[in-house]
């Protein structure tokens, strides 16, 4: 049934001329998602605080509930079509007055932590793209089938919602910046395996996949005690993100998973002075896939020690800096880091060599990112240690990569199996950081087990060289034969 109700909503938003794409399609039924969510949320503290003959105070105001504007019900429970607003009506109200009263709770949070912030956060910056007032209350109608209820209810919703989280990234444009594919993501958490009680954050949250994950692993590598839940729901996961769209997209995601209480900035993590992190700052665990390619102005650089316009450069330098001793980090970076001969990229791969134990490299294929053709790896480390090895891994695949042929669990057990024991094979090595060229601190991906048959030339190849080079010699004795004559 939620699935079919999901269908109906992208048919619904297709059909207006304010909505175009799957960005589009995702942004506007996360913001009336979360709505609804709200609502059930709600309800439920309701009854449990009446259970427990406890005061109930709502986050909304009476005016502005889902009950009150979207689904007014008569006491039969059936839907009284002569008090629901549509059309324009409808658009007026929530352009008018719902967007301003929502955005208004930014300023009156007491903290960042709270619901109230995010609320304020989430409808002072997104809009209302829907042009018609009727296409917006076949939406609503569709959404409030959806309840946020049970667990299992919640689990099919989570589920959905990473489809149309996938989409979005397979629709290309700016969409595949929210969007690691699932089976990397689970992956790198199984190397760095985080444990409960331990905090975990994400400075480039996008669609929070690597948090959603790490809850999921997380509570299901134990029998949890209601007060570890607890943790694991509000004390545990922690992350920043730049963009509106990603940051709702993001704290529905964290939400559908079970995270009620989601402690996610709206920022741009680089605009913080990482001199500026202190101990309480820090955490046990950083996983994340940072924007790369982009260029920060001259006033972000300034944040950092290590002066580069490269994104991907100045998150490596955050993330060293806000691990805690001990902390491990899973992080996917552009494989030119490894080899770059800039200044700035030798003098991070110095710094992470030296405060760091980057204990292994995961060399992954081109296609694994849908629409972005660079190759990547994962950097695996853990701080307070230098590197003395790394432990490299090539992912060779039989197969190319792509929209209809995605990376898949099953690509990367090898991975696993051989990561945990360190074990050596044809795509597996170790390299000793004592052979580097400690002028560039140059990590390439050069495997040791496969010769580069490129470079190896065939018997005829060999034989035309030799008499290439006599018939050159030939005329070299001729002419030095002719000088002497003269």
């Amino acid at each position: 049934m939620f699935e079919q109700t999901f269908k109906n909503i992208d048919d619904i938003l297709w059909k207006d001329a304010g909505c175009s794409t799957e960005l589009d399609y995702a942004e506007q039924s996360s913001w009336i998602l979360f709505l609804k969510w709200l609502d059930d949320y709600e309800k439920e503290k309701e009854t449990k605080a009446s259970l427990e003959n406890k005061q109930f105070k709502p986050v909304l105001d009476k005016e502005y509930q889902w009950s009150s504007w979207a689904i007014i019900k008569t006491k039969d429970g059936k839907v009284d079509f002569n008090k629901i607003l549509t059309g324009p009506d409808l658009k007026k109200f929530v352009d008018d007055k719902l967007f301003p009263y929502l955005s208004s709770f930014r300023n009156k949070a007491e903290n960042f932590d709270t619901l109230e912030y995010k609320i304020g956060e989430i409808f002072s910056e997104l809009k209302n793209k829907l042009q018609d007032g009727y296409t917006l209350r076949d939406v609503i109608n569709e959404v409030d089938n959806l309840e946020f209820k049970s667990s299992e209810q919640k689990h099919e919703l989570s589920a959905l919602y990473e489809e149309k989280i996938k989409n979005m990234g397979n629709a290309g444009r700016n969409g595949g910046e929210y969007y690691t594919p699932r089976p990397l993501i689970k992956s790198i958490i199984k190397v760095i395996d985080p444990k409960v009680g331990e905090t975990v954050y994400d400075g480039a949250v996008g669609s929070a996949g690597f948090l959603v994950e790490a809850f999921e692993h997380m509570s299901k590598s134990k029998s949890l005690t209601t007060s570890e839940l607890k943790t694991l729901q509000t004390k545990t996961f922690y992350g920043a993100e730049k963009k509106t769209l990603a940051y709702i997209i993001g704290i529905m995601n964290m939400i559908l998973h079970g995270i009620e209480s989601p402690n996610i900035i709206h920022q741009n993590t680089l605009e913080t002075n990482i001199q500026e992190i202190q101990n309480k700052d820090r955490v046990d665990i950083i996983l994340a896939n940072p924007p790369f390619g982009g260029k920060e102005k001259t006033n972000i650089q300034e944040n950092f020690p290590i002066k580069t316009g490269e994104t991907a450069y100045l998150f490596l330098q955050h993330f060293i800096k806000k691990l805690k001793v001990g902390g491990r980090c899973g992080v996917v970076i552009k494989n030119t880091f490894l080899s770059n001969t800039d200044n700035a990229s030798i003098a991070v791969r110095k710094q992470l060599l030296e405060e760091c134990n980057l204990f292994s490299v995961m060399d992954l294929p081109s296609g694994v990112f849908t629409g972005a053709g660079v190759k990547t790896v994962v950097l695996f480390f853990e701080k307070g240690k230098e590197t003395k090895n790394i432990w490299f891994y090539q992912l060779k695949l039989e197969r190319n990569l792509g929209k209809t042929n995605p990376l898949s669990e099953k690509d990367l057990q090898e991975f696993i199996s051989l990561q945990s024991k360190f074990s050596e094979t044809k795509y597996s090595w170790k390299l000793q950081i004592k052979d580097i060229d400690k002028s560039n601190y140059n990590l390439s991906v050069k495997n040791p087990n496969i010769i580069d048959t490129q470079d190896i030339l065939k018997p005829e190849q060999i034989l035309n060289s030799i008499e290439q080079l006599n018939l050159e010699e030939s005329k070299i004795i001729k002419n030095l034969k002719e000088i002497l004559k003269k």
